[in-house]
């Protein structure tokens, strides 16, 4: 019997294990001997099950704050990920922001790193993708050295997150390889002081699972998982870039948002520097075309951004209306049996034109227009298109 005094995940053992003994159940090998397709079986199943579990009618965060917490100890230089644990973080990060900016125009991020026991903020919350960029370049060249301090970098990020309105989603993703963490205070107390901010803080784990990171996770509302390789890294990675549901505590209010359109001097006296980079004056931005400000003027390279004099939102009118696809996504397709795909004349991709040759691959239909796709096509038009393409190219009916 188990102790009562144990959580459920306690209670039924490692999780590794469990997941170990079910995936060799699935695996089977095809008529070469090779268990590639069906490792793809699995792992396009698992992308699959991510769609089914999005449900339209749900309060999301569009106008999301995330900072992404380095670990940059000793740590990140096992070579369990090739080269390098940090050298594959910092790839897979690099995808990682121009995936959510993609997906999230009217959101910001920001970069914190931690080893030696100290936490540093390396870019500050931004809409400019092109400077966390130059950041995590930089980190290529950075020494991994000393234990890194989770409490620490939470801290740091609460003191920006904590400040920002409460109608926007705050969160923390925290990449962490070591399984210590040197911290100068009770890390529960820091728990606790992020859910009360609605904070939420996700954890992806490169060494095995840890229970105060799982902990943390549970409390905050947020996501822990643990890497098995480079490629459900990335898995577990691009799940982040999707905004999260709302907290029911959260406030809604009506924003104040301007629409700037880029302009350009026409005199030399008119010539000036623009609001964001002030810190790096140089003769080539001086007189270079900008956005400014409706309210009041000030001059900015790129949207989306807050306006540092006047607080105004600047964002442009594609941003806000691709930021709308996350509130009606596609309706997730009904997959479709060996009987099932029999019975069409043409079993042809509607996407991709690739005819169905084999009886065991899996294919999908559209409820509306009655159009098959490959699970291929599926996975692209729900995380990628956000549209059905046969249903787009449908005539209008008159009602």
């Amino acid at each position: 019997m188990a102790d009562p005094g144990l959580d459920d995940a306690d209670a039924q053992g490692y999780r590794w294990e469990t997941e170990y003994e079910r995936t060799w159940e699935v695996l089977q090998e095809d008529a070469t001997g090779s268990l590639t397709a069906s490792v793809q079986d699995v792992v396009l199943g698992m992308k699959r099950r991510r769609l089914l579990e999005k449900k339209p009618n749900l309060r999301l965060g569009m106008m999301r704050h995330v900072f992404v917490i380095m670990d940059m100890s000793d740590s990140m230089k096992d070579q369990d990920f090739k080269p390098n644990r940090a050298f594959c973080v910092i790839k897979l990060l690099e995808y990682f922001v121009g995936e959510f900016f993609d997906q999230n125009p009217i959101g910001q991020i920001g970069f914190i790193t931690t080893k030696n026991k100290r936490a540093e903020r390396m870019t500050e919350l931004s809409g400019n993708a092109k400077k966390h960029l130059a950041a995590l370049n930089l980190l290529r060249t950075n020494d991994l050295s000393g234990e890194p301090s989770l409490q620490n970098s939470l801290e740091l990020a609460a003191e920006t997150l904590r400040n920002i309105p409460s109608h926007a989603s705050r969160e923390i993703i925290v990449v962490m390889g070591s399984l210590t963490s040197c911290d100068p205070g009770n890390i529960f107390d820091t728990a606790r002081m992020l859910r009360e901010c609605n904070i939420r803080c996700s954890v992806i784990g490169l060494s095995a699972e840890v229970s105060i990171c799982r902990n943390l996770a549970k409390d905050t509302v947020g996501e822990y998982s643990v890497a098995l390789d480079e490629s459900h890294l990335k898995d577990v990675m691009m799940a982040q870039v999707f905004p999260p549901p709302v907290s029911a505590n959260s406030d809604s209010f009506l924003i104040k948002m301007g629409f700037p359109q880029q302009k350009a001097h026409e005199r030399l006296d008119e010539y000036s520097f623009c609001i964001c980079h002030l810190d790096q004056l140089n003769s080539s931005l001086y007189g270079k075309p900008g956005y400014f400000c409706p309210v009041c003027i000030s001059k900015y390279c790129e949207l989306p951004v807050e306006c540092k004099v006047c607080g105004l939102t600047l964002v442009s009118a594609p941003h806000l209306a691709r930021s709308y696809h996350h509130l009606f996504p596609v309706e997730a397709f009904q997959e479709l049996s060996s009987e099932q795909l029999r019975a069409f004349t043409s079993r042809t991709c509607f996407g991709c034109m690739a005819k169905n040759e084999e009886e065991k691959s899996h294919w999908f239909q559209c409820k509306s227009c009655k159009n098959i796709f490959c699970i291929d096509c599926d996975l692209f038009v729900h995380e990628t298109l956000h549209s059905c393409p046969g249903c787009a190219s449908s005539p209008v009916k008159p009602e």
